[in-house]
């Protein structure tokens, strides 16, 4: 047996339960993985609390938890490129990386980098691969100048490393008290408030912004297509108006594009 956090009711934290479960085997394709770190996502409390239920319902006892990162305990069959006792980062479609044991699909896993914590790794895999396409989805190249909403957060964080590494120069939108930190990672801080537009197109100095990454929210998407912020390129993981859909521009993809 091994132990598993479930609920059997929608809730607040007050339904979650530790129980004892059978510990599961892995199937065709899939891997059991010893979780060392598991986090939490926001929409995971909501889907928790019922709020979701007409999009994502919940099957009782249902687990918790997406993000999780271990150490590969045993091997479904089919499965190649991993080993016993490599560590891991993955992702469960299941709500179920609030447990001892999680059997995952192989392709929902890779390999942890030494460098990285456990608490980081277990917490790393949605915000990652939602900061991956987002900046993926822009085509940054290097010179191009980019714009990032939310960019001390969970998912833009990671964004404005990426958009970096693309070669772009990247200006953060944020509170001061983050200055510091996106200055240690050569983005350049464009605090939010009175005048944004403007202080962007200052920050800019040749004026022209290629992209703008909205991982807040809030009319930064709007801002977007604004006489003075008028960008080519923008991507957003909030949701949006079809009146401002219908004003989305895109440019070819370069060289199939993807990040360098």
């Amino acid at each position: 047996m091994s132990k598993a956090v479930q609920f059997d009711s929608y809730g607040g934290i007050d339904v979650l339960q530790v129980r004892d479960v059978p510990r599961p085997v892995p199937g065709n394709g899939e891997v059991l993985v010893q979780v060392k770190a598991a986090g939490i996502n926001p929409s995971e409390g909501v889907i928790r609390s019922g709020a979701l239920h007409h999009l994502f319902p919940a099957t009782f006892p249902s687990g918790q938890g997406s993000d999780l990162a271990g150490i590969v305990a045993e091997l479904g069959a089919g499965v190649s490129g991993y080993t016993i006792g490599d560590e891991v980062i993955g992702f469960s479609m299941r709500r179920s990386s609030y447990a001892e044991y999680v059997t995952v699909p192989a392709n929902q896993l890779t390999l942890r980098p030494s460098k990285v914590p456990w608490e980081v790794a277990g917490s790393l895999f949605v915000a990652g691969v939602t900061a991956y396409a987002a900046v993926r989805s822009v085509h940054l190249v290097p010179g191009d100048k980019v714009v990032v909403a939310g960019a001390a957060g969970g998912v833009g964080s990671i964004a404005v490393q990426l958009a970096r590494r693309a070669g772009a120069t990247v200006l953060g939108i944020a509170g001061p008290s983050n200055d510091a930190w996106l200055t240690g990672h050569g983005v350049v801080p464009v605090n939010y408030g009175d005048d944004l537009p403007a202080r962007l197109r200052a920050a800019a100095k040749s004026g022209h912004i290629d992209a703008l990454l909205d991982f807040f929210g809030g009319g930064y998407v709007a801002m977007a297509f604004a006489p003075v912020t008028r960008t080519a390129l923008f991507a957003t993981i909030i949701t949006v108006s079809p009146s401002v859909m219908s004003h989305l521009t895109r440019r070819p993809e370069p060289n199939g594009g993807g990040l360098r």
